[in-house]
């Protein structure tokens, strides 16, 4: 006769110290966790575990830049020695009472979001592990909204010179951008910038989002930043290039619509790859596209950046 499981305890962290319980299960932000508590992108209150005596079945965290509200929950593993139903039920209870404390009542639930080997597919222990944590958050009421190429430029390969068909100069200020982002909205390929534009957003509004959201948050030079002119100055596109809090990253790039098909795009990411690559101990250079964007993924490929891994994000209606 089976004996019945332990009773499921589930709880936050008390503080640091249980970080040691935590990286029982693992995942590829581990590494992560001390600096980001320092530093207050992640606090112990949103970290939560869900135990079975002292053996740890399931495990969650959100993120966020501030450290104000969480934005992201980026964290969410099972003990896959578990059976099911055993196993997704201990994540969906970790999950709903987790959120039902950490998510104020009536608020959006932040989107969660997975880093999953590129080959996920097509390896069955991976893509079991994968499908897993998606059928609880399937359960939950999630669904997927986007998977995404990871991208990877690393020092030593070779980037492009200008070719000189464009003109860099750097961003005047928050208009000077907004004014090119609002038209690249017209026909985006981008997931988000599609939902927000479903959601009732204007292109400007949703621009404005994605500018106040995560770009005004970039600490790294705003000298960096780049728009792309023809040489009689009529504007092409722009590129985001920065640094976050873990990676040099190609943050954003855009062509203007009437300009899209003419191969803009490569001198355009070129130039961005170029600041990041000239700037001190840079080892590799991080950007990420929609699965379905297939224009911008092939443009990274031309330019030697390597698809290393993907991910997905998920969101609650």
């Amino acid at each position: 006769m089976t004996p019945a499981p332990q009773e499921l305890t589930i709880r936050p962290l008390t503080g640091p110290q249980e970080l040691g319980l935590f990286r029982q299960l693992s995942y590829v932000f581990d590494h992560e966790f001390d600096d980001d508590l320092v530093s207050g992108r992640r606090r112990p209150a949103w970290m939560w575990v869900a135990l079975r005596g002292e053996r740890l079945v399931a495990r969650l965290a959100w993120w966020s830049n501030t450290g104000e509200v969480p934005l992201l929950l980026d964290v969410f593993d099972l003990d896959d020695t578990l059976p099911e139903p055993e196993r997704g039920e201990a994540g969906l209870r970790l999950l709903e009472a987790a959120t039902a404390a950490v998510v104020p009542a009536g608020a959006p639930r932040p989107e969660y979001g997975r880093h999953v080997p590129a080959d996920w597919r097509e390896d069955p222990a991976a893509r079991e592990i994968v499908e897993a944590r998606i059928r609880v958050m399937e359960r939950s009421g999630a669904r997927m909204l986007v998977e995404r190429l990871r991208l990877e430029w690393r020092a030593g390969t070779e980037v492009p010179a200008d070719s000189g068909r464009l003109r860099f100069r750097p961003v005047a200020d928050r208009e000077d951008l907004l004014a090119l982002m609002t038209p690249v909205m017209e026909g985006t390929l981008d997931a988000h910038g599609q939902a927000d534009l479903s959601s009732g957003l204007s292109a400007r509004e949703a621009a404005e989002k994605h500018y106040d959201e995560e770009l005004a948050h970039y600490r790294t030079p705003r000298a960096w930043w780049r728009i792309a002119e023809l040489p009689d100055g009529e504007p092409v596109g722009f590129v985001i290039p920065a640094r976050n809090n873990y990676n040099p990253i190609i943050a954003y790039i855009g062509v203007l619509p009437g300009r899209r098909g003419q191969g803009y795009i490569d001198d355009i990411l070129a130039e961005g790859t170029r600041v990041l690559a000239a700037q001190d101990d840079v080892v590799r250079i991080r950007a990420s596209t929609d699965l379905g964007n297939v224009p911008m993924a092939r443009s990274f490929a031309r330019l030697g950046y390597v698809n290393f891994e993907r991910s997905f994000d998920m969101v609650w209606d």
